[in-house]
């Protein structure tokens, strides 16, 4: 029997955002955030996904097998029923309730708030059980001044307008997030409902108030996620160990453009930002290389003039080489941070370390990367990943 699941209902059929559960959101499928924050939550011991797309199932099982979750993370089928544009929530929560009887406390976790952290999901559990709740849910504090339509005219609800309070007086009013909630089983089955009994709070960030349901909620959550991103993919435990950077060439350090003189000879555009992140990283004894496919001259002359440690062109098998560099250095792979933007990078990014791509690189990359830069490729991508080695490094 186990004390707490996650259930994490993901259906196919949105209609503002078609298929927004894995749509990616700064490199990665929407749903992987949520899925972060309920696998690496201690107190929780099995997360279901429930889904009635055969795509998001997919998108699943690439998780847990990227992210070795074994038999705690599991997808399991939503009825068709419970998955129209009309069925609620809580008829997937029954299904589950009623098919599945081996817990206690049950958190409905929703896809749409991927800034929930495991950490916010730990607190909540603690509260739930210090105060002996029967249910809980997660709220934001908003200080917003609310009015409504009276007998004559409109009236504000939560103030006194001849004696405005300043903000920071302003005690304001609570909103659910939408983020998760807790239930036990047999509140959910009794009341049908995600709450029951006597009802708990936890109050998290006032910017988890965002829920992804339009557009526009999309392009607010992904600014948030990005100034998040380092601390939620736990770099501090990875960085301080880097001692080795290597990049690919084409659509990295350069914008992937293929540019020709009147001659005909081929022409790049680097960026310089690279050229100071390469010689911070050496001040710091982290050596640098670059492993590229392709095979002109051009390529070793940037690394020349990068005086980067290593330069291989024309790569048929990058695992190879990367072999190579880590025997001649000493170096295991968690040792190694790499760049990488195409399908023939992927190999080497499931060993590395720290395997990073850009926001322009192809989908294969950008999923099995921990960290996807803000800038394209050959506009600072390779001062941006130096930049965070070398933040973590400078703090230990």
């Amino acid at each position: 029997m186990n004390r707490y699941v996650a259930f994490i209902p993901v259906r196919g059929g949105s209609k503002s955002i078609p298929l927004k559960n894995i749509r990616e959101i700064n490199g990665r499928p929407l749903v992987y955030w949520t899925l972060d924050a309920a696998v690496q939550c201690r107190e929780i011991e099995r997360v279901y996904v429930c889904t009635d797309s055969e795509r998001i199932r997919e998108k699943i099982n690439m998780y847990r097998e990227k992210y070795q979750c074994g038999e705690k993370l599991c997808c399991i089928d939503r009825p068709e029923e419970t998955a129209t544009d009309t069925a609620s929530t809580e008829s997937a929560m029954l299904y589950f309730g009623h098919t599945w009887e081996d817990f206690e406390h049950v958190v409905l976790i929703q896809a749409t708030s991927p800034l929930l952290t495991a950490e916010h999901l730990s607190n909540a559990i603690a509260s739930y059980e210090k105060a002996e709740y029967d249910s809980l849910l997660s709220v934001v504090r908003q200080k917003r001044f609310c009015w409504h339509a009276g007998a004559n005219g409109y009236i504000p609800t939560n103030y006194d307008y001849l004696h405005r309070p300043r903000r920071q007086e302003f005690d304001g009013y609570l909103v659910e997030n939408g983020a998760f909630y807790i239930n036990t089983r047999e509140g959910l089955l009794r009341n049908k409902c995600r709450l029951s009994g006597k009802v708990g709070i936890y109050e998290m960030e006032e910017e988890t108030y965002f829920e992804i349901d339009e557009p526009s909620d999309w392009v607010i959550v992904e600014q948030l996620l990005r100034k998040r991103l380092p601390e939620i993919a736990n770099l501090k435990e990875v960085l301080p160990n880097i001692k080795m950077l290597l990049a690919d060439c084409d659509g990295v350090m350069t914008d992937g453009g293929m540019y020709y003189s009147e001659q005909g000879d081929e022409i790049k555009k680097f960026n310089t930002k690279d050229g100071m992140a390469i010689q911070r990283l050496r001040n710091y004894g982290i050596r640098f290389g670059i492993i590229t496919g392709e095979d002109i001259e051009l390529v070793r002359r940037r690394a020349e003039k990068l005086k980067a440690d290593e330069c291989y062109i024309g790569v048929p098998d990058k695992v190879v080489v990367l072999n190579e560099i880590c025997e001649k250095y000493g170096l295991d792979y968690q040792q190694i941070a790499y760049i990488g933007d195409d399908c023939n990078d992927v190999n080497v990014l499931k060993k590395v370390g720290f395997p990073c791509s850009v926001p322009n690189g192809m989908p294969e990359a950008r999923e099995v990367a921990l960290y996807v830069t803000s800038v394209q490729g050959g506009e600072g991508a390779i001062r941006e990943v130096a930049e965070l080695i070398l933040q973590h490094i400078e703090k230990t």
